[in-house]
C-alpha cells in the first residue's frame, strides 16, 4: 500500500512539475506579446546594385515563410515583418547611418545583409560587432571571412574559389595525378581558383599532394592573334563572315598548329609529361576550344576544365578523349537562401523564447549610441546569437548548419563530374563519373573510371561570371548584350543620376551607333566606372514592361546583361541590301538579343529567331476628337428636348390639379373653405410650381388641403431628381461636344480610297508599315508620305493645332497606352482591330538560347507573371473613366452660357410687353368687363383681376354712416375699456352690396361718375386694416367718425397700413370682435378679406333673414357664457378683496394694541421712578 502511495505521489509531482515549469519559464507572456504587437521584426539592408531584384526575392521568401507548410515558423502565432532599408552610398558612414536610423530603431531581432564586394562584407563585420545584433550576410560573389564573430553569420549562395579548388584537387588526386600544368585563357577572372588549387595541392588532401609545375598564359598570344585578325579585316573592308570558307579554314588550321606548338613546349617543361594533368582555365569559348583541339595531338595527358561548365556547351568532336568537366547539379534562386535565413532566425527565436521570452521577443537595443551594459544587463542580441550558433535543419537549399568554429552557414552544393568517352557506336558522349557534395567526392559505383556509360545532363550549370556570352557556352554566368528600342510603356528612358547610377531601372547606353567596336569600348569604360569619358546624354536609365521582363529572365537563368538603345531608332527592315534597326544589330553580332515591343512577322522570322510571344496585340487606328463651338442653346444639352417639353407640360398639369384639389376640398384656401383670408388660384399654383422647379425662395401661397400638399411634395421630389441630373451633366456636356473621325476599320472607304483631304500614316520600318505594304500597296503608297519616325512623334502630329494627321495606324498595345495617358482626352482608337500579332524576344538565327527563353516565357505566362506586368504598366485609368478632373478642360467660358444671356434679354423684353399688356388690360378691357354681367368671378384664376372687377370705393361719394344708430358693444354702460362702435342690425344689405359691388345699379352709377376710383385690397395679409385706436378710445370718439373715416378704415390704399398689435390679437383670438359683437360673420367683396372681421362692427349682417335668428342665438349664448365667466372672476375678486380687508383690519388692530401696551409700560415706569 505504501509503495502504491509513493508511486502516486511521484506521478503527481511529475505532472505538477510539467504544468508549473512552463509557467515559470514564461513570466507574463501575454503582456510581452501585447508589448511587441504580436510581431517579430527582421531588418534587411538592400545592396546598391540591383536592389529591386533582391527586394523581389525577399518578398517571395517572405510569402513562402508565411505559408510554411510545416510547423509555424514563430511561436505564439507571431507574425514576421521585414524592415528594409538601402544606404545612399556604399561608404561605411552611410551604411552605418542607414542601419541605425532605418533598421535598429524599429527593434529588429536580426538583420539580413547583401554585400556585393569584400569591402562591403568587412563593413557588415564591423557593424555587427559594434552593435552586437545578429547579422546574416547572403554572399553571391567572392569568399567569406574566416572570422569567429558570432554576431555575423555568412551564407554563400555559390561555391567559392576555395571550394572549387578543393573539388578539382579531389578529382586530380582520385585520378592518381601528382602534378600538372595550367593553361590560362583570356577573360577567365579565375586566378583565385588557381591560387587556391596551388596552395591546397601543396598542403595535400588525405595525404596526397598535387604540384603545379608550369603555367601557360595565353592572354598575350590571343591578343596578338586578335589584333592581326582585326588588321586583316580592316584591310579587306569586310567582316570575317563574308570570307570564303577555304580562307577561314586555313586561318583556323594555322592557329591550331601554333597552339599545339605552345602546348608541346609547356609539356616539355613539365616533369613526367606523358602522365601529367593539365587544367584549362578561361571563359573565352574560342580560346578553350582551340586549346582542346590542340590537346588531341599530345600524348596521354589528363585534361580538366578548371571552371564549372555544361558539357553540352562544348563540341565533343575534336576534344581529347577522357576530358573531365564538372558542373553544378542545381542552382537555386536567391529567394531560397533568403528563405533559409528567415527559417534560421525563426527557429532561433522559437528556441530562445522557451527560456527567456522577454529577451527573445523584446529587443533592448534600439539606439546605436545607447547600448545596454553587458555586465549589468544581457542584451537581446547576445542572447539570440547563442541559439543561432547551434542551429541545424533541412531547408530549401538542403541541409543548413552553422559552422562550429567560424561564422559561416553551410548549405548544400552538389556537383557532377563528367568524362568525355566513346559510346558503342564510337561517337563521343559525356558520362557521369562522380558526384561531389559538401567536400566529399563519391564515385559512381555502376561504372569504372573513366570508361562509363553515356549520361545526358538535363540541368543547367553555372560558370563564374566573365566575359560576354558566345555561341557554344551556356548563358548562365555570362553577360549578354541586349538591344532595345524606346516604346512606351515597354521601354522608358530618363537621365541617370549625377554619379551615373539608376535608383530604379537598368543602366543603359544610347550610343547612336551599331558598331561593335565602339560598343565594346563604351561598355568597357562603363564597366570600369570610367563614365566621365562618356557624354552625359549617352548614359540613361531604362525601365518599363520589357526591362522588368529582362530582369526576371536574368535572375532566373543566371546571366548578366548590357543594355543599349538601337542606334537608328528603327525596328528593322530590308533597305539598300541590308537590314536596319534591331534586326541589323542582331545579324551583325552587335547584340545577342533584342527585347522591346518587337513584332513577330514572316519577313523577320526568315533571318532571325523569335521566342514564343510574351504579349499579344494587333494593329489599330488612332484618331483625335474635334472640339466644336458651343451653340447658343448649350445650356439645355444636359437634358433632351423631349425632357424639357415633358417637364413644362407636367408643371402646368400639376398646377391645374393643385388648383382643382384646393377648390374642391372643404379645407382649401378658397372663399368656400373655412372662410380663408387668401385664395389659392391657378396663378398661385403656377408660381408655386415654378418656384419649386427652379429652387427660388420667394413668398408663395401653399395649398391647405392634404391632397394638394401630397401632390406638391411629389412635384418637389420630381424637381429634385431632375435638377440633380441636370447639374451633374452640365459641366461634362457644356465643355464642348467631341466629334471623332468615323473610321470603321482598315477597310473603311477613307483608307481604301484615300484622298488629299484625309491624312494618315504609321511608323517607318515597323511591322505596321510592312503589313500595309504587303496587304494594301496602293494605300501604302499614299500614306508613306505621312509616316513618322517613332510612335510618340506620330501621336504628337494628331495633337497639334491644327492636326497634321487625321489618323495614325500602329500597334494597339502602344496606342492604348497613349490614349490612357492623354491628359486632354482627345485621342481614341476606332474601328475593329486587324492584323493580329505578338511581341517576342529577338535572337540571332539558330541561336541555342531560343528554346530556353521560350520555355521560360511560357512559364511566366502560365504562372501569372505576365499578368502582373500588364497590370503594373497598364494600370493608368482610361481617359473616359479617370477619377480626377482636368481643370483647364472643364473651364466654361461665356460662349457656353451665351444662350442664358440671350434668354435673360428675351425675358426682359417679354416683361416689358407684359407690363404694356397690363396697362392695356386695365385701361381698355377692364372697363368693358365692368359693364358686363358675366365674367365677374375670377378668384379661381387670378385674385388681382377679381379685385379689379369687384372692388370699387368712391372717396367723394361714400355714404355716410349714421352714427346715431351705432350702439356700444360694451358689457356694461359704465365700461370705458371695451367700448367699440357697432353697426346697427337694421342697416340694409344695400350698403353691403355697395362694397361688394353686388348691385348692378350701384356699379353702373359709380362707373358713370367721373371721379370714381378703383381700390385694390391686399388679401394676402392683414396689414391693409387701419389701426382702430380711435374707436378704442371711447364711444364718443368712435361715434364721431364720418363717412370719409369709414372709407379710410375699409380701404387700406387710402390710409395708413400699420396694424396695431392689439387689434391683431383682437381679430385672431376667440375673444375678438366677433365674440363681442352680436352680429353674425359677413364677407367683404365675397373673398374673405381680413377687413371682414372689422366689418362685423361697422356693417350689418349679410346673412338671409331666415338664418339671422339662429346666428344671433348662437352669438347670444356665447356672450352669456363670457358674462358668466366675468361674473366668476368678479366673485373671486370680491372675495379676495374682502379677505385682504379683513387681514388689513387685523393688522391695524394689532398695531394699535402694541401702541397701547407700550404707552402703559412707559406710564408704569414713570410711576416707579417717582416712588
Amino acid at each position: 500500500m505504501s509503495v502504491m502511495l509513493c508511486r502516486l505521489v511521484a506521478y503527481l509531482s511529475v505532472s505538477l512539475h510539467a504544468l508549473i515549469s512552463p509557467c515559470q519559464l514564461h513570466p507574463q507572456p501575454c503582456g510581452i506579446l501585447a508589448q511587441i504587437g504580436h510581431t517579430i521584426r527582421l531588418g534587411a539592408v538592400l545592396p546598391s546594385h540591383q536592389p529591386s531584384r533582391v527586394r523581389a526575392a525577399l518578398n517571395r521568401a517572405l510569402v513562402h515563410a508565411r505559408n510554411w507548410p510545416h510547423a509555424p515558423l514563430l511561436p505564439y502565432n507571431l507574425s514576421l515583418e521585414v524592415v528594409w532599408a538601402r544606404a545612399a552610398h556604399a561608404d561605411p558612414e552611410s551604411v552605418f547611418r542607414c542601419v541605425c536610423q532605418d533598421v535598429v530603431v524599429r527593434g529588429v531581432s536580426a538583420v539580413l545583409a547583401f554585400p556585393q564586394s569584400q569591402h562591403e562584407l568587412v563593413q557588415v563585420e564591423f557593424i555587427s560587432a559594434f552593435l552586437e545584433i545578429p547579422f546574416i550576410s547572403i554572399i553571391e560573389e567572392g569568399e567569406a571571412l574566416q572570422t569567429q564573430n558570432r554576431f555575423h553569420l555568412q551564407m554563400l549562395t555559390h561555391v567559392p574559389a576555395s571550394g572549387l579548388a578543393e573539388l578539382l584537387l579531389s578529382v586530380l588526386v582520385r585520378a592518381g595525378w601528382q602534378g600538372g600544368a595550367a593553361v590560362m585563357c583570356p577573360g577567365g577572372g579565375d586566378t583565385g581558383v588557381l591560387e587556391h588549387l596551388h596552395q591546397q595541392g601543396r598542403a595535400g588532401l588525405n595525404g596526397s599532394r598535387w604540384h603545379l609545375w608550369e603555367t601557360l598564359d595565353l592572354s598575350s598570344h590571343w591578343a596578338s592573334w586578335s589584333s592581326e585578325e582585326e588588321a586583316n579585316n580592316n584591310n579587306n573592308n569586310q567582316f570575317i563572315l563574308h570570307k570564303k570558307p577555304e580562307d577561314v579554314s586555313q586561318e583556323v588550321t594555322d592557329k591550331e598548329q601554333e597552339m599545339s606548338e605552345l602546348l608541346s613546349q609547356l609539356m616539355n617543361r613539365t616533369p613526367s609529361a606523358l602522365h601529367s594533368s593539365v587544367v584549362v582555365f578561361g571563359s573565352d569559348p574560342e580560346c578553350v576550344s582551340l586549346v582542346l583541339r590542340g590537346a588531341t595531338r599530345l600524348g596521354h595527358t589528363l585534361w580538366v576544365l578548371g571552371l564549372p561548365l555544361n558539357p553540352d556547351a562544348l563540341s565533343a568532336l575534336g576534344s581529347p578523349k577522357g576530358l573531365l568537366a564538372y558542373g553544378q547539379t542545381e542552382r537555386r534562386p536567391l529567394s531560397s537562401y533568403i528563405g533559409d535565413a528567415l527559417q534560421l532566425v525563426g527557429r532561433a527565436v522559437s528556441d530562445a523564447s522557451v527560456v527567456r521570452p522577454d529577451l527573445a521577443l523584446i529587443q533592448n537595443m534600439v539606439n546605436c549610441f545607447d547600448k545596454p551594459n553587458k555586465h549589468e544587463l544581457l542584451s537581446s542580441g547576445h542572447y539570440l546569437s547563442r541559439f543561432l550558433s547551434n542551429m541545424s535543419f533541412e531547408g530549401l537549399t538542403g541541409h543548413v548548419t552553422v559552422h562550429p568554429s567560424i561564422s559561416i552557414v553551410s548549405t548544400t552544393h552538389g556537383f557532377h563530374v563528367w568524362s568525355l568517352q566513346r559510346d558503342a557506336l564510337g561517337q563521343p558522349s559525356w558520362a557521369t563519373v562522380a558526384e561531389w557534395h559538401s567536400g566529399h567526392l563519391e564515385m559512381d559505383k555502376k561504372s569504372i573510371w573513366p570508361d562509363l556509360m553515356k549520361h545526358e545532363l538535363d540541368q543547367e550549370t553555372t560558370v563564374k561570371p566573365g566575359r560576354r556570352w558566345h555561341h557554344g557556352f551556356p548563358v548562365s554566368g555570362h553577360r549578354l548584350r541586349v538591344v532595345t528600342l524606346v516604346e512606351h510603356p515597354f521601354v522608358f528612358t530618363r537621365k541617370a543620376d549625377e554619379d551615373g547610377r539608376c535608383p530604379a531601372g537598368q543602366l543603359c547606353l544610347d550610343p547612336r551607333t551599331n558598331n561593335s567596336d565602339i560598343l565594346n569600348r563604351l561598355f568597357t569604360d562603363l564597366e570600369q566606372k570610367n563614365s566621365s569619358s562618356l557624354p552625359g546624354d549617352m548614359i540613361k536609365c531604362c525601365y518599363g514592361y520589357c526591362v522588368d521582363l529582362l530582369e526576371k529572365l536574368a535572375e532566373d537563368m543566371g546571366f548578366d546583361f548590357e543594355l543599349y538603345i538601337v542606334g537608328d531608332g528603327k525596328y528593322g527592315a530590308w533597305k539598300n541590301g541590308q537590314w536596319t534597326g534591331l534586326v541589323g544589330d542582331l545579324l551583325s553580332g552587335a547584340a545577342d538579343m533584342a527585347v522591346t515591343s518587337f513584332s513577330i512577322n514572316s519577313a523577320r522570322s526568315k533571318v532571325m529567331d523569335f521566342t514564343s510571344p510574351f504579349f499579344s496585340t494587333s494593329l489599330a487606328i488612332l484618331v483625335r476628337s474635334k472640339d466644336t463651338a458651343a451653340p447658343i442653346g448649350a445650356f439645355m444639352w444636359p437634358l433632351h428636348w423631349s425632357m424639357w417639353v415633358g417637364i413644362f407640360i407636367t408643371l402646368h398639369i400639376t398646377a391645374l390639379f393643385l388648383t382643382l384639389y384646393e377648390w374642391k376640398s372643404p379645407f382649401g384656401m378658397t372663399p368656400h373653405g373655412r372662410n380663408r383670408v387668401r385664395v389659392f388660384s391657378y396663378s398661385s399654383a403656377l408660381n408655386l410650381c415654378y418656384a419649386v422647379l427652379f429652387g427660388r425662395t420667394v413668398a408663395s401661397k401653399t395649398p391647405k388641403c392634404w391632397t394638394g400638399r401630397f401632390l406638391m411634395n411629389l412635384w418637389a421630389i420630381f424637381c429634385l431628381l431632375v435638377l440633380s441630373s441636370y447639374t451633374a451633366n452640365l459641366a461634362a456636356v457644356m465643355v464642348g461636344e467631341k466629334i471623332f473621325e468615323e473610321v470603321s476599320g482598315i477597310h473603311d472607304a477613307k483608307l481604301q480610297h484615300p484622298s488629299l483631304g484625309f491624312r494618315f500614316g504609321t511608323v517607318h520600318e515597323s511591322s505596321a508599315e510592312d503589313y500595309m505594304k504587303k496587304s494594301f500597296p496602293e494605300v501604302h503608297e499614299y500614306m508613306r508620305h505621312f509616316n513618322q519616325p517613332t510612335t510618340p512623334q506620330g501621336v504628337a502630329t494628331l495633337k497639334t493645332d491644327p492636326p497634321q494627321l487625321d489618323a495614325f495606324i500602329m500597334d494597339k498595345a502602344l496606342l492604348d497606352y497613349e490614349v490612357s495617358i492623354d491628359a486632354e482626352c482627345k485621342l481614341l482608337t476606332v474601328g475593329k482591330p486587324f492584323a493580329i500579332e505578338g511581341y517576342g524576344i529577338g535572337l540571332p538565327q539558330h541561336s541555342p538560347l531560343t528554346r530556353n527563353f521560350s520555355e521560360v516565357v511560357n512559364g511566366y505566362k502560365s504562372d501569372g507573371f505576365m499578368d502582373l506586368l500588364h497590370d503594373k504598366w497598364y494600370r493608368a485609368t482610361p481617359c473616359g473613366k479617370r477619377s480626377f478632373a482636368v481643370t483647364e478642360t472643364l473651364q466654361m467660358g461665356i460662349q457656353h452660357f451665351s444662350g442664358l444671356f440671350v434668354l435673360l434679354c428675351v425675358g426682359v423684353v417679354c416683361s416689358l410687353l407684359t407690363l404694356l399688356s397690363e396697362h392695356t388690360f386695365y385701361s381698355f378691357i377692364l372697363p368693358h368687363l365692368h359693364n358686363q354681367h358675366r365674367l365677374k368671378y375670377w378668384l379661381h384664376t387670378s385674385q388681382k383681376i377679381h379685385r379689379a372687377l369687384n372692388t370699387v370705393c368712391d372717396e367723394k361719394k361714400t355714404e355716410t354712416v349714421n352714427k346715431n344708430t351705432n350702439i356700444p358693444l360694451c358689457l356694461s354702460e359704465g365700461c370705458q375699456l371695451h367700448c367699440l362702435p357697432s353697426a346697427d342690425p337694421s342697416i340694409s344689405s344695400s350698403t353691403y352690396n355697395r362694397w361688394n359691388d353686388g348691385s348692378p345699379e350701384a356699379t353702373s352709377s359709380e362707373l358713370k361718375d367721373a371721379n370714381h376710383k378703383r381700390v385694390h385690397f391686399d388679401l394676402g395679409s392683414e396689414r391693409g386694416i387701419k389701426s382702430p385706436d380711435a374707436f378704442m378710445e371711447g364711444p364718443d370718439v368712435g361715434i364721431k367718425r364720418s363717412d370719409e373715416a369709414m372709407c379710410d378704415l375699409l380701404v387700406p390704399d387710402l390710409g395708413t397700413r400699420r396694424l396695431d398689435g392689439g387689434i391683431k390679437k383682437l381679430l385672431r383670438s376667440q375673444r375678438g370682435i366677433r365674440g363681442l359683437v352680436g352680429s353674425p360673420p359677413s364677407q367683404l367683396c365675397a373673398n374673405g378679406d381680413a377687413a371682414s372681421g372689422l366689418s362685423l362692427v361697422l356693417l350689418p349682417p349679410a346673412c338671409p333673414a331666415s338664418s339671422r335668428s339662429s346666428l344671433w342665438e348662437g352669438e347670444l349664448q356665447e356672450i352669456e357664457g363670457k358674462i358668466e365667466e366675468f361674473r366668476g372672476n368678479l366673485r373671486a375678486a370680491l372675495a379676495r378683496r374682502a379677505e385682504l380687508q379683513r387681514n388689513l383690519e387685523k393688522e391695524r388692530e394689532r398695531q394699535r394694541q402694541t401702541e397701547r401696551d407700550s404707552s402703559c409700560l412707559s406710564i408704569s415706569t414713570d410711576m416707579n421712578r417717582r416712588r
